[in-house]
């Protein structure tokens, strides 16, 4: 992939970009301030993260619409990776978060450059149904302390939710007062329509709020003012346990991306290209690191607003980098904020995540992938705040339902005179031969005066290179034990496959009558 192919042809800027990204960058301000305390650091620090990020990918992306910065899921499993090396909101945690975001950035840019954007469609909507209702849970759970102003005690995300909620007398009601404000403002504006800035209006009352009631709620607090210190030069004592979070959160974050540029290519009949999807967001993060940011990805919520605000090309996402960098100087005018507001915005925002139903469905539709949704949400719920390796104990589930379908293979026995006639259907492979041995063992063991086996192919949904020694070793077999071997009906799609292996015997073992 050359630097021009990456790049491609970058439009000059229109209106429409303009005005999308300017309608992005007003939603996307609030939400990193909200999105960077889900992640364990300050506030201010989703600010840088939602700066270059989208001015970076941008000049790559292939999608005029993929907004990038701050994501929810995204900030949980940053979460989840750098609570257990560092206590979130110090300075050691901020560096590694630094650390994290690179490693993000540079397996997306290597998967990317390989051209491994095919990973894109392999990852098993199952475990991404579990997960993301797992980590929504999650997410919710955070934010139930902060809403109702109940300091967490540093155990588990919904052992902390659990108990500020049932410490009622301990609720600060001037915070809960505003941050119901602030979701129904949020919802509202949702109602009048798509491209309302309920977020904006929400955070300028929850300005003012501040303001009147600083005293008694808690804020977000000073914030720096002006561009973000850039580094080159990184700590990397902990890179070892962050390298699997690292790719896991390259690997998972990347399906929201690859899923908005996906739907918007399709429905404006435009072509989209995964690998430099990847680059992109790779670089995105990468630009993460260099500003003091965290580990980002693609927001579909924030690429929609471009979509409806009619984004035209991928300026879109360049123009909210730099509206978010202008307002960088005078970030000190959200130190008023109301930690309250912030909790509404992340509420609002995953709680349309949660798909139980969807979970449901599945157990009606197909019992092995419903396993693995229900699975892959459990033990995300349970291993929090590593829900890293909830999606790997997915995935795994995931290859091991798959493997066992592809080991059931079908095999039906009948009778042609003295002949056995045995006609598998399904995939065979090593691992589903054995089937056909244990029925031929079974039929010759009820018929002991069969001269003949018959192999009818034509219901074989697919041979491998091993399947087809298998079902030569098969053949052997049964020669070794005095029976005549034919084959019959061979489908086209396995013919090259048996030729291969069996070749000139191939030939021979063709039924003739």
């Amino acid at each position: 992939m050359t630097g021009s192919s990456l790049i491609g042809n970058l439009e000059a800027p229109r209106r429409g970009d303009l005005i999308a990204g300017l309608s992005v960058a007003i939603v996307l301000i609030p939400q990193s301030l909200a999105y960077a305390e889900i992640a364990g650091l300050p506030a201010y620090v989703g600010l840088y993260a939602a700066a270059l990020p989208p001015l970076a990918a941008a000049f790559i992306a292939s999608s005029r619409y993929l907004q990038t910065g701050p994501v929810a899921m995204t900030a949980l499993l940053t979460f989840g990776a750098l609570s257990e090396i560092a206590t979130p909101g110090t300075s050691d945690y901020i560096e590694q978060a630094v650390v994290l975001a690179l490693i993000v950035g540079l397996a997306r840019i290597a998967l990317g450059l390989a051209r491994g954007g095919i990973v894109a469609y392999l990852m098993s909507s199952p475990v991404l149904i579990g997960f993301t209702a797992a980590a929504a849970i999650l997410i919710l759970a955070s934010q139930v302390p902060t809403m109702v102003g109940v300091a967490p005690d540093g155990g588990s995300l919904l052992g902390d939710a659990l108990r500020a909620l049932g410490d009622v007398g301990d609720w600060n009601w001037a915070g809960v007062t505003i941050g119901v404000f602030a979701a129904a403002v949020i919802v509202a504006g949702r109602r009048v329509h798509s491209r309302f800035p309920g977020v904006l209006l929400a955070v300028i009352v929850g300005v003012v709020a501040g303001q009147l009631f600083g005293a008694d709620v808690s804020i977000v607090g000073d914030v720096p003012s002006g561009l973000p210190d850039f580094r080159f030069t990184f700590p990397f004592d902990n890179l070892l346990s962050l390298l699997i979070p690292g790719v896991v959160i390259a690997l998972v974050g990347f399906a929201e991306a690859a899923s908005i540029s996906r739907t918007f290519a399709t429905q404006d009949r435009e072509r989209w290209d995964p690998n430099r999807e990847f680059v992109s967001q790779g670089v995105a993060n990468v630009a993460a690191a260099v500003s003091g940011g965290f580990p980002v990805g693609g927001s579909f919520s924030r690429s929609s607003v471009a979509h409806i605000s009619g984004a035209q090309t991928r300026w879109a996402g360049a123009i909210t980098g730099l509206a978010v960098l202008a307002f960088l100087p005078f970030a000190g005018v959200i130190s008023d904020l109301p930690r309250a507001v912030l909790a509404a915005i992340v509420i609002v925002a995953v709680v349309r995540l949660i798909r139980i139903t969807a979970m449901v469905r599945l157990v009606a539709q197909t019992w092995g992938q419903a396993f693995v949704a229900w699975v892959t949400f459990l033990a995300t719920l349970l291993l929090s705040p590593r829900i890293d390796i909830g999606v790997i104990i997915g995935l795994l589930v995931a290859a091991a339902v798959h493997f066992r379908r592809e080991t059931k293979i079908r095999v039906t026995a009948t009778l042609e005179g003295s002949a056995l006639v045995l006609s598998p259907s399904g995939v065979l492979f090593y691992g589903s031969a054995p089937r056909l041995d244990e029925v031929f063992s079974q039929q010759l063991s009820d018929h002991p005066d069969i001269e003949q086996v018959i192999v009818d192919l034509e219901g074989l949904g697919r041979i491998d290179y091993t399947g087809a020694l298998a079902l030569k070793a098969f053949i052997d077999d049964a020669e070794r034990a005095g029976l005549g071997v034919s084959v019959r009906d061979i489908p086209q799609h396995a013919e090259g496959t048996l030729n291969r292996s069996w070749g000139a015997e191939l030939t021979e073992l063709r039924w003739e009558g």
